[in-house]
């Protein structure tokens, strides 16, 4: 790739080239800033940028790998997170007037753990309020480089749409219902939800935290697992992650899919998925059979009790997490959280009680079904790039917004990891994406499958014309 495309590469091919000083993090920053401050005007992929704070990273960078002193992959690479992790350096918002003039107690450990690999921070991303489905109305939405009439996916829509447009070379993101897999399959990028528990979420604004998941959004799923790797682990500070140990997923992400176990139900694609999407589905299947996968047909377990669930706890949960300033600040709230988060208040014991209980076992049922399996195959989203029309339309009841999510929020619930990945275009230019769901704590299996993936086709080098 020539210099003036510097932009469009993932950063794991770019890092060699930074270790030996043949290319500069300053460079890399330098381009970074130049390109926000051209595109993101329009596109409002950012809510805070810290150009000060990012050179003078950048530099200090360039100054340790001169001196010998690499970190990693991640050392000089600008990158930016959603603006719900906190950082006490750039501005945290959390998508919300509320927090306008907030400073956070101290920093989130997954973006601490990015600092300490030498990642260059650029700013945060625009995420829409409580990390929710709709963005603040004093926050200007971001919009889809691939075309503006389209979908960016939420929450973690400015993620999405800053890697997408070349204003960063990896970002952070979190999922409740589908927050990383909804923007990585709208924008074309690869997105890990990891296994509940595999990140910490320690200085992480909740929507529900029971489906809360932080994970990385990134070009390729060498780059994304470079992230993951560096982020995941241990955290005194949350008793919730998990004490299991991290592998290195870059070590074996070349060893390929030969007899991986690849499980599909087509009857439950069929019954939700529009022929658009199924078409690229059957070409990964196909692909995947090519590398040496075997596909295998599987019954996913019935989940509309457990979608219907998910509503109820996500409600509830997001009540608990706004209990300081809901209902006390109401008038400072948009419509839509507002709207959850009286449902959340008005639930009753029992209905959180039959919410839990279907969890319970529709998990039995998702490990049943994985006994048998290595990965599982579904879509990223039922339709191919949705409109904003089509989005407004679905309205205001979390249950129809689920319309968008019967692949993706599933996976929240019983807390399995997926990959998200491109494998298509619509009619109107717009990506498709496919997802592998694992076993919990198999995040390098998905990473090497996807990368195999990768490794023969094209879907993840397209790049939207700004």
């Amino acid at each position: 790739m020539t210099e003036d495309r510097l932009w469009a590469e993932s950063f794991t091919a770019l890092s060699d080239r930074v270790r030996s000083c043949a290319l500069s993090p300053v460079t890399l920053t330098e381009l970074m800033l130049e390109r926000i401050a051209a595109y993101d005007g329009t596109l409002h992929s950012y809510v805070a940028v810290a150009p000060e704070t990012a050179m003078r990273t950048a530099e200090n960078a360039h100054a340790e790998i001169k001196a010998g002193h690499w970190r990693g992959p991640l050392h000089g690479i600008p990158m930016a997170v959603k603006d719900v992790f906190y950082t006490t350096d750039i501005k945290t918002g959390l998508g919300s007037s509320i927090y306008s003039d907030w400073q956070p107690p101290h920093e989130s450990t997954a973006t601490a753990r990015l600092r300490a690999a030498g990642a260059v921070m650029l700013g945060k991303l625009t995420a829409t309020e409580g990390v929710y489905a709709d963005h603040h109305p004093t926050i200007a939405p971001p919009i889809n480089p691939f075309g503006a009439a389209h979908w960016t996916g939420t929450s973690s829509s400015g993620s999405g749409v800053a890697i997408t447009a070349g204003l960063a070379y990896a970002t952070l993101g979190t999922d409740t219902g589908g927050s990383i897999r909804l923007p990585s399959s709208c924008c074309g990028l690869v997105g890990i939800k990891p296994t509940w528990g595999r990140v910490s979420r320690h200085g992480v604004f909740p929507l529900a935290e029971s489906l809360d998941h932080v994970g990385p959004m990134a070009r390729t799923a060498k780059d994304a697992a470079a992230i993951l790797g560096v982020i995941a682990g241990p955290d005194p500070a949350d008793p919730t992650a998990a004490p299991v140990d991290v592998p290195d997923y870059l070590a074996d992400i070349d060893g390929g899919v030969a007899g991986i176990t690849i499980g599909v139900d087509w009857a439950f694609l069929r019954r939700i998925a529009t022929e658009e999407v199924l078409h690229s589905i059957e070409a990964v299947a196909a692909t995947m059979g090519a590398l040496g996968a075997r596909i295998v047909d599987v019954t996913f377990p019935e989940s509309e009790a457990v979608l219907h669930g998910w509503a109820v706890q996500c409600a509830v949960e997001a009540a608990l997490a706004h209990r300081e300033t809901y209902p006390a600040r109401r008038q400072e709230y948009g419509e839509r959280l507002a709207a959850l988060l009286e449902r959340g208040n008005s639930f009753s014991g029992l209905a959180m009680a039959e919410a839990l209980n279907d969890r319970r076992i529709f998990n039995g049922r998702i490990a049943t079904m994985f006994t048998g399996i290595d990965m599982l195959l579904v879509p990223g989203l039922p339709i191919a790039g949705p409109t904003l029309d089509y989005m407004a339309s679905l309205g205001e009841d979390p249950e129809a917004i689920l319309a968008i999510g019967p692949f993706t929020a599933p996976f929240d619930v019983c807390g399995y990891p997926t990959i998200t990945v491109p494998c298509g275009a619509s009619t109107a230019g717009i990506p498709i994406a496919f997802q592998f769901v694992g076993k919990p704590f198999n995040e390098a299996l998905l990473c090497r499958s996807a990368h195999a993936y990768q490794g023969v086709t094209q879907w993840h080098l397209r790049r939207p014309a700004l």
